[in-house]
């Protein structure tokens, strides 16, 4: 399904604000010294574990950029997909950051992080199956309700696949949104990196997802390891990921786009300039529709 220029499909009731990058300490100094209205973004996405139990200079610049573009926050330990009890207490803290600063939305992966109060500090890939749907419909469930708003999930990269796996995972993320209202949020760097480790097909993986349920995208670089992808975000985008943004984006769009880069960091400037990359497939799909 396409949609015409213009056009939005239903989001959960959730804005699309434009395109954005991630909060990184490394570019607290421009941000503290620019006027935001030079920033040349539009919004932040901010991990959230860097902000609990923070009340740093972190939070100081949070404020600041809080208070002339809106936040979204991004976690990784959620740990959706274990089968330890829900860590109730970062629950109530990350439920208490988003009163404080009232993000767009909530994020975090599918994916489990750890068991027996041990944190991996990994996304760590799940066995997709009918059984371990209902698991982690159940949990959503139960997080929508005690934060009192739609969790937004994210396609993990992975580098290894359950035998047991029965549910192909463009279509476990569908099924599950469909089960519980939550979103998604469809990272297309690991569509493209999760694909090429296991010889997926990346736009059948993109096709195959509920397009009304997609709040957000991102965008990073990979590490080409030759014979695997590395999702290590401290690179450009690679040019095979921009088809596939393209493809999303004729389905999805208009929709959050974020751009991720989370080591080796460049100077801001760098950033802005992917992000023009990225207006630059959506205008080329906007002249062909025309054209068309």
């Amino acid at each position: 399904m396409s949609v015409a220029p213009g056009a939005a499909l239903p989001r959960l009731g959730l804005p699309d604000p434009g395109d954005g990058v991630g909060l990184r300490e490394e570019h607290y100094p421009h941000l503290m010294a620019t006027p935001p209205a030079e920033w040349g973004v539009d919004w932040f996405e901010v991990i959230t574990e860097n902000c609990l139990d923070n009340q740093g200079y972190a939070i100081r610049v949070l404020e600041h950029v809080a208070a002339h573009v809106p936040v979204v926050f991004h976690g990784v330990s959620l740990s959706i997909g274990s089968s330890a009890p829900l860590d109730m207490d970062y629950l109530a803290k990350v439920r208490d950051l988003a009163a404080r600063f009232q993000p767009l939305w909530v994020s975090d992966h599918l994916c489990w992080t750890g068991i027996g109060g041990v944190n991996s500090h990994d996304l760590l890939p799940m066995p997709l199956t009918p059984e371990s749907l209902d698991h982690v419909a159940d949990r959503v469930g139960r997080v929508q309700d005690f934060l009192g708003r739609p969790l937004i999930l994210e396609n993990p990269s992975t580098y290894l696949q359950f035998s047991a796996s029965q549910i192909p995972e463009w279509e476990f993320l569908g099924r599950l949104a469909e089960r519980t209202g939550c979103g998604l949020l469809l990272d297309v760097n690991n569509v493209h990196v999760s694909c090429f480790n296991h010889g997926l097909d990346a736009n059948a993986y993109i096709d195959g997802l509920p397009a009304e349920h997609i709040v957000q995208m991102h965008l990073a670089g990979p590490s080409d390891c030759g014979t695997h992808l590395i999702d290590t975000h401290d690179a450009p985008v690679p040019d095979a990921v921009w088809p596939l943004y393209a493809r999303a984006w004729d389905r999805c769009g208009p929709v959050a786009t974020l751009l991720e880069w989370d080591a080796n960091i460049p100077p801001f400037a760098d950033l802005l300039f992917e992000l023009d990359r990225a207006r630059a497939v959506r205008d080329c799909l906007t002249s062909e529709r025309a054209a068309a």
